[in-house]
């Protein structure tokens, strides 16, 4: 049988609601707020602080107006963390489900937008996969060789068309340094987890090439909540390959190349009628590639760029039975060419002025190739043509503006499409009082599978008119005590009209107006040298149409994080430790084979508390040990779906080079 509970919420969208949750536990971070920008220190290093998903060009976070957050590769290796998911948690506005513990299916929801309305790039490359719901969903996404995270939230559709109504999570992966260097990585674990990685590249002043394989298996545990009386294990193994290469013959001429190939295969439980999940024999096996190829031309000094990309995308994934029978397979591919040109000018005379004018036109193609006993093989596409512009100016080095306009011309399938977005942002340089807001328009396409899916339980509709989603958020953020303590507060309201919605066995937009609106809180602080914390707290309140909380997303969550750094015997330690609040949350209980069974319930509320150390014993050399759910907390994020208890995991990991 095969698990359908990543498509329950696009395909169904089924209406349910979500209690209040405890506010005792985040009454301690109301105190502190949100900082957009993770990375940062104090206000002045705003400076410092480089945007790239905000804007057509890489924009200085005191520039940008809407609300993004930096995850930095020195944050990921303090938090130790495996799956990118995990640290997703920390992120205020963003909500975590995982139908289980690694390896399953993993939605990420800003601002409590639906998954599929979350876009999610790798290095250029849009990953949500266009067959199914045209969500990307996180299970097999680790954190080899990433860089940085931004997460953009609000309606983004200007700049980067479908599937950005919630957000946009842009992941980028670590440049080749100059020189040769090589580095492995060795873990092991509780549930029998093992894992590996091994790096090697060159770097020269015309030439990087980088290539990265890391190998992660664990027995796991049951996907089936083992309180309901579901022992057997389900295993969970990933293979990940990445190459990256850039090539400059001359100054103001630059080529890059990047691939990603991720094999997995995963086991999983069965979805029994009124009982749901259960021990079954199911699995599924998922061959994804990714790459990207493109040319950069720059001109009048840097003033003039083009680049021109093309890229492509193959999500393939193999649904088994106990007897490793195949029932379905759902093959989804997007082949995607784009030209973006930006021109930078100034205008001292006039506020002191700098403006950035940008042009982008692309073409994607997208088709889904789906199987099973029921309805035999069925092919579609879907062939979309974007153009979009925005402009940027900044006056007197303390406001910014922005304003970004987008046609999309559609297949005949549905009506053409226009979005926008416009920000501000106003710095107040003595103070350290900073203001920002943006208000946008965005969309998300059906899905080929909401179009023309067929499964035992469903039947597209071809008649399906886009998504729509307005939003706009306002905030401020403040450096307190020499900048030791940055607060930062916004409130964001979104209206999502037109919501595709399951009915009978198939799908249609529900009349009326999805309202979602809430708080976002964070608060850095360095209150010594070498020891920080991060504090995030996130309200939201959401309703469909009727008026019935949305699923799946509770009302409050917090975060906090410290990270201590110091020296042993001369040589650098580092602890890190996290606690995640997850409050109650309502889900629905679904089976397309018996719709009758459908019901509404209440998932308690968890805490999770992480912590990981790490110490240099030698030049390149370090041993790392990490401990997850110490509280042995037991909870769902799924009704259903059973989580991981306390868990140790220990290795080495070592550096080579640059040479």
């Amino acid at each position: 049988m095969i698990d359908i509970s990543g498509k329950e919420k696009t395909h169904q969208k089924l209406r349910g609601s979500v209690s209040y949750g405890c506010l005792a536990a985040g009454a301690f971070l109301l105190t502190a707020a949100p900082v957009e920008t993770r990375a940062q220190e104090t206000v002045a290093e705003l400076d410092d602080t480089i945007v790239v998903s905000a804007s057509r060009t890489p924009t200085a976070a005191k520039e940008v107006g809407s609300a993004v957050t930096v995850i930095t590769a020195e944050e990921l290796e303090q938090r130790q963390v495996r799956v990118i998911s995990d640290v997703l948690r920390d992120v205020p506005g963003v909500a975590v489900n995982r139908s289980g513990p690694i390896g399953q299916p993993t939605q990420v929801r800003i601002r409590g937008a639906e998954g599929n309305q979350t876009l999610v790039i790798i290095d250029g490359i849009e990953m949500n996969n266009p067959a199914s719901t045209s969500e990307y969903y996180f299970n097999n996404l680790l954190s080899t060789g990433i860089e940085r995270i931004e997460v953009l939230r609000g309606p983004q559709s200007s700049l980067y068309g479908s599937d950005a109504i919630g957000g946009v999570i842009n992941i980028i992966t670590k440049e080749q340094e100059k020189g040769f260097t090589a580095s492995a990585r060795t873990e092991i674990g509780s549930f029998n987890t093992k894992s590996a990685l091994a790096s090697i590249g060159y770097g020269a002043d015309k030439f990087a090439l980088s290539g990265t394989i890391e190998r992660f298996l664990t027995d796991g545990v049951s996907v089936a909540d083992e309180r309901n009386g579901n022992w057997e294990k389900d295993k969970y193994d990933n293979t990940t390959a990445r190459i990256k290469a850039k090539f400059r013959p001359i100054d103001n001429l630059e080529f890059n190349a990047v691939g990603m190939l991720v094999d997995s295969d995963a086991y999983a439980d069965s979805s029994v009628v009124v009982v749901g999940a259960a021990d079954g024999g199911d699995r599924s096996s998922t061959e994804q590639k990714y790459g990207m190829v493109n040319g950069k031309l720059t001109l009048l000094d840097g003033a003039w760029d083009h680049m021109l990309r093309a890229a492509y995308t193959s999500d393939d994934t193999d649904f088994k039975d106990g007897a490793s029978t195949t029932t379905y397979i759902s093959d989804g591919t997007r082949i995607k060419y784009d030209y973006l040109t930006n021109f930078n000018f100034e205008t001292p005379g006039f506020a002191d002025a700098g403006h950035t004018l940008s042009f982008g036109a692309e073409r994607e193609e997208e088709e889904m190739y789906t199987y099973s006993g029921f309805s035999g093989p069925n092919t579609v596409s879907v062939v979309n043509y974007g153009y979009s512009g925005e402009y940027r100016v900044s006056l007197w080095d303390s406001l910014f503006l922005s304003g970004s306009l987008r046609y999309d011309d559609n297949d005949e399938l549905f009506d053409d499409q226009v979005t926008w977005r416009g920000t501000a942002a106003y710095l107040f340089h003595e103070s350290g009082t900073r203001l920002h807001g943006s208000y946008g328009r965005a969309v998300k396409n059906p899905t080929l599978f909401d179009l023309y899916g067929s499964t035992p339980g469903f039947t597209g509709n071809p008649n399906l008119e886009p998504e729509e989603g307005y939003g706009w958020d306002a905030g401020v953020e403040q450096a307190l005590f020499d900048d030791k303590l940055i607060l930062d507060v916004t409130y964001f309201n979104n209206r999502i009209k037109n919501l595709i919605t399951g009915s009978g066995n198939s799908a249609v937009n529900v009349a009326g107006t999805s309202k979602i609106d809430g708080i976002e809180f964070t608060a850095s602080t360095e209150p010594v040298k070498n020891l920080r914390f991060d504090a995030t707290y996130t309200y939201t309140d959401g309703k469909d149409s009727g008026g019935v909380e949305l699923t799946r997303r509770a009302k409050h969550i917090a975060s906090l994080v410290g990270n201590y750094s110091f020296d042993v015997f001369e040589r650098p330690a580092n602890i890190n430790l996290s606690v995640q609040y997850n409050g109650e949350q309502k889900d629905v209980v679904y089976d397309s084979f018996f719709p009758l069974a459908t019901r509404t319930v209440t998932l308690d509320d968890y805490t999770l508390v992480n912590l990981g150390a790490s110490y240099d014993f030698a030049e390149g050399a370090q041993f790392f040990l990490r401990g997850e759910n110490l509280l042995n907390e037991k909870y769902q994020e799924v009704y259903g779906y059973g989580a991981p208890g306390a868990a140790v995991y220990a290795g080495f990991k070592f550096k080579f080079g640059p040479y």
